[in-house]
């Protein structure tokens, strides 16, 4: 668990310059990497990935996915490339806003003091080619069922920047090769006042965690009349391909 935790520091320690610099310039250089510096994370974690379906050629997109763990943020990192929209209490969190920021993570504090211009500042993001990738639950669940998806945060899918959607189901399914069951989840899902330090020291002593990662095909823009029936037609799909993956069923 120790030497995990030095090595995932080690790769953050070099990492970190190598991103300073591409985010200063021009291009999806400043993108690659830091799918690769996930990758490099997950790794270290000993965590297996199997992902399903692939991204759109055509951007920007709005990636949609499930959320029940910080190492969603680990998998997905290294699988989509996009950057992350996150609470604004995240930014406050020493050196993980370092991480947060050198990743391009846009925070929002949904209050109605500022939500004009996190608006605006997400539109701008899709509007010069970046993807977006959303939590639309707004919390961790317990890795046993699909929270509610909020309609607020499918409002991007409304504006001018006229983003594809692709729904993005993450399940972790096995752990130290056998079935994850029931029992397991409350080990590999991070929520509720569960604190970051002690839940990693129970996961970090386990040998390898696999998740499952389903992209289903992206949705063109106007695929849905309005965001509320979109987020209906999300949920569902992820709740079905959710619950399909944890029983060892066929999603399709």
């Amino acid at each position: 668990m120790t030497v995990r935790l030095v090595a995932i520091l080690a790769w953050t320690l070099l990492s970190m310059p190598t991103q300073a610099l591409l985010l200063t310039l021009p291009g999806r250089a400043k993108v690659r990497f830091a799918m690769i510096y996930w990758r490099g994370v997950g790794f270290l974690l000993g965590l297996r990935l199997t992902v399903v379906g692939g991204v759109p050629a055509q951007r920007p997109v709005l990636f949609v996915a499930n959320h029940c763990s910080w190492l969603d943020i680990v998998a997905l990192g290294g699988v989509l490339p996009g950057c992350f929209v996150a609470k604004g209490a995240i930014d406050q969190w020493p050196f993980i806003n370092w991480l947060a920021r050198l990743g391009r993570t846009v925070f929002v504090s949904r209050s109605r003091d500022t939500v004009s211009a996190e608006q605006a500042q997400l539109v701008a993001r899709l509007a010069a080619g970046d993807n977006i990738i959303l939590f639309p639950e707004g919390t961790t669940s317990d890795g046993v069922r699909i929270l509610r998806f909020s309609t607020a945060f499918l409002a991007l899918a409304e504006t001018a920047a006229q983003p594809y959607v692709q729904p993005v189901t993450i399940v972790y399914d096995r752990l130290d090769g056998f079935p994850v069951r029931r029992h397991d989840r409350p080990g590999i899902s991070w929520y509720g006042d569960m604190d970051l330090a002690s839940h990693y020291a129970r996961l970090g002593r386990r040998g390898h965690l696999h998740a499952t990662i389903i992209l289903d095909e992206a949705l063109p823009p106007g695929t849905y009349a309005d965001r509320k029936t979109l987020a209906g037609a999300l949920e569902t799909l992820v709740a079905h391909n959710a619950a399909s993956l944890r029983q060892g069923r066929d999603w399709r």
